[in-house]
């Protein structure tokens, strides 16, 4: 696949104007810094070339095979940040998400609640004639997946034009493109003959990290669908469902283009039906035919395309000739978008289903958190989402760009990410009214475990010159932060606190170990805010070196972060039994001053 470059490149004599596809946005800098900038800009140039006055068509498509999951989310956000941009610049435009759930029921997802084996019986029908899991609230299988994806689309402020493929190919909205498919059909095979035999090129290629990466990868199985060859009859682009089983193993026999008589029969249970294609609506084009017939008949200017699609002979590949041969269209312009992981995968239950939706990231981090991650990164470069330790590093980093951007002093293309994460054209998402720092939140929620009354007299507490009042100033976000600690941080991994003292181990301290306490509890009262006993826990090692309390780490030998490192564990194992354990600022918080001097032997 062609790679962009950093500037656009003047074609040669005789050459057409016209843009590569399929692109790569390549190295950034300073000029080209932001990716949506960008593609914005060839999205409209391209759109007034093709369709001059006319709304500008972007589209993503995804399959409701099983939970549509963060990887999938690249196929939408990638044209949703370009298609808001170019909305800010005061265009119109559709953002077209093609709901691909006329598509066969290939397999059984691993891990989906309310299924078992007996669903396999249902393996090749259209997706929207399979049972929803057992307790749904949905008609099938179809929409069940869908809707969970269409709270969290609304919840990230991601406007779209839906289309169901089922609803598009039963009513008949596709019969003047299937019959000309079928009509060239020699010609479309011709076209994918030329690939047939072709395999895909020895290269290095991205090698996905862990179980989210995997099945990103695979896709949503189109990629490598029946092309339509292979029957005894001759070469067919459309495949029916059986008219008794429902399923598409069917074999076109024959075809007439005069009357559009279509014979087809069932390798499945035998059963053999002629049908008019000029009124019959049960079967679609193959996935190849599929895709740029839709490019065509909806005037797609931008769409990007995974992995799966992007090979030698693959959908994305055969569908720019197809389009423009056979259907008179021009294919789309787009990026293809690399893999989404997850860190944490391996300390997920395989219970929760399998890779995580966009709907379980939402539990546990902000829109706008969600929204940065996939705006911060070209699509060709694949990046991580945090179900780990890993999500309060990005929630630190995240609080200090918003407090540069405040200020003035964020680098352009970052303000310009944050912007994108903060809001869409025209209004900002909802945001937590006071944020404060997700791991502060974390720690009160893994210790309080939930317990409003205890987690509003320790927020209270934080900085008493600016109290927390009312929860509901620190939410959503301090919701995010319970939900995962409660749902994501192993019980191994979460805080206890001591009912008793440890009366051995108090005993057995040493006359450093005894001093170090008393000097923690006689600063205790006086410092009893998180900035308070941020300052005090550091410095008490410092003061028993003979330093004082401020004197900052260019003043003080290196065996002081020993012993500091020393202090700590010691707190720890007298509050909660561990060496480790949330911020000591914040668990002195959370346990309370009553209960640390208790636990310390006062």
């Amino acid at each position: 696949m062609a790679a962009r470059g950093n500037q656009p490149r003047v074609p040669e004599a005789g050459e057409k104007d016209e843009p590569t596809v399929a692109q790569s946005t390549g190295a950034e800098t300073p000029e080209n810094a932001d990716w949506v900038s960008r593609y914005a800009d060839d999205v409209i140039a391209e759109s007034e070339r093709r369709a001059p006055g006319k709304p500008v068509v972007v589209a993503s498509g995804l399959s409701p095979s099983g939970p549509i999951h963060l990887g999938n989310l690249r196929e939408v956000m990638t044209p949703h940040l370009v298609a808001d941009e170019i909305r800010r610049r005061g265009y119109t435009v559709r953002h077209l998400i093609s709901w691909d759930d006329y598509d066969r029921y290939r397999k059984v997802p691993a891990g989906v609640p309310g299924t078992d084996e007996s669903w396999a019986e249902h393996i090749g029908k259209p997706l929207t004639s399979v049972p929803a899991p057992a307790g749904s609230e949905y008609p099938n299988w179809a929409e069940h997946f869908k809707a969970a994806m269409v709270q969290a689309l609304a919840d990230l402020g991601v406007e779209f034009d839906g289309i169901s493929q089922t609803e598009q190919y039963q009513a008949g909205t596709y019969r003047e493109q299937i019959l000309h498919a079928m009509k060239h059909r020699g010609d479309i095979d011709a076209i994918l003959d030329q690939y047939r035999t072709k395999k895909d090129p020895a290269k290095k290629q991205q090698k996905p990290l862990d179980e989210a990466e995997l099945e990103a990868a695979e896709g949503s199985g189109a990629a490598s669908e029946d092309d339509g060859s292979g029957g005894a009859g001759g070469y067919y682009p459309y495949k029916p469902f059986c008219g008794q089983c429902g399923k598409d193993l069917t074999t076109v026999t024959s075809y007439d283009d005069e009357t559009t008589e279509l014979s087809y029969t069932c390798t499945l249970d035998g059963f053999t039906e002629t049908v008019r294609l000029s009124e019959f609506n049960r079967g679609k084009l193959v996935w190849k035919v599929d895709w740029p017939m839709r490019w065509a008949y909806e005037g797609v200017i931008f769409e990007p395309s995974g992995v799966d699609h992007s090979s030698p002979g693959s959908s994305f590949q055969v569908g720019g000739q197809i389009v423009d041969q056979i259907f008179g269209g021009k294919q789309p312009i787009g990026p293809m978008y690399a893999f989404v992981g997850i860190s944490g995968m391996a300390k997920m239950s395989s219970s929760k289903g399998g890779v995580p939706t966009p709907g379980d990231a939402l539990q546990i981090m902000e829109p706008q958190l969600l929204r940065w991650l996939y705006a911060r990164r070209r699509p060709n470069q694949s990046f991580k989402i945090a179900f780990d330790q890993e999500i309060q590093r990005l929630y630190d980093e995240w609080d200090k760009l918003s407090a540069k951007v405040a200020d003035g002093t964020a680098l352009p293309a970052d303000a310009a990410a944050y912007s994108r994460a903060v809001g869409v054209a025209g209004r900002e998402l909802p945001r937590t009214p006071r944020p404060l720092p997700y791991r502060t939140l974390a720690s009160v929620a893994d210790v309080t475990a939930g317990d409003e009354e205890q987690t509003q007299r320790i927020l209270s507490e934080l900085d008493p010159a600016n109290p927390v009042t009312d929860l509901d100033t620190v939410r959503p976000r301090l919701d995010k932060a319970e939900a995962w600690i409660t749902k994501y941080v192993p019980a191994e991994s979460r805080t206890i606190v001591r009912t008793e003292p440890d009366t051995e181990a108090l005993a057995a301290l040493d006359e450093q170990g005894r001093e170090s306490i008393r000097l923690l509890l006689e600063g205790l009262d006086d410092h009893w805010s998180l900035d308070g006993l941020t300052h005090h826990v550091y410095g008490v090692p410092k003061v028993q070196a003979g330093f004082p309390a401020d004197a900052t780490a260019k003043e003080l030998p290196a065996e002081i972060k020993v012993a500091q490192r020393s202090f700590f564990a010691l707190l720890y194992h007298l509050l909660v039994g561990r060496d480790t354990g949330p911020r000591l600022p914040t668990l002195l918080l959370a346990v309370g001053a009553d209960r640390v001097r208790k636990l310390l032997g006062a």
